[in-house]
């Protein structure tokens, strides 16, 4: 491929297809094993988490806004499936940055 050929960004199905047997292989294991898990990882990345953990369709995804340098708190039943989710933080900082992101995702539309 010519450089102009090559993409951007990497689509969330491309995303989810590089994320999941990691999950699946090693995040999954680890969890099974009582460990607790931190992941740190670009936005497109935590979105397809996100996305395979609640089960939402492709069209919600689409809507969700994940804000940068925020802990998002997942608790899972025993066959890890998730009961719970909660961002670490001041609930009005949080919105703010939600929205921040939102913005520049935005801006990259147009």
């Amino acid at each position: 491929l010519k450089e102009e050929e090559l993409p951007a960004a990497e689509c969330l199905k491309d995303t989810l297809d590089r994320v999941l047997p990691y999950w699946h292989g090693t995040i999954e294991a680890c969890l099974q094993d009582g460990k607790k898990v931190l992941v740190s990882a670009h936005g497109n990345s935590l979105r397809a988490l996100v996305k395979h953990l609640d089960n939402i369709s492709d069209d919600e995804i689409s809507g969700l806004n994940i804000p940068t340098g925020f802990p998002l708190v997942y608790e899972l039943d025993d066959k890890l499936k998730a009961i719970n989710h909660y961002y670490l933080g001041d609930k009005e900082t949080i919105k703010n940055a939600t929205e921040a992101v939102a913005g520049q995702i935005s801006g990259k539309r147009k």
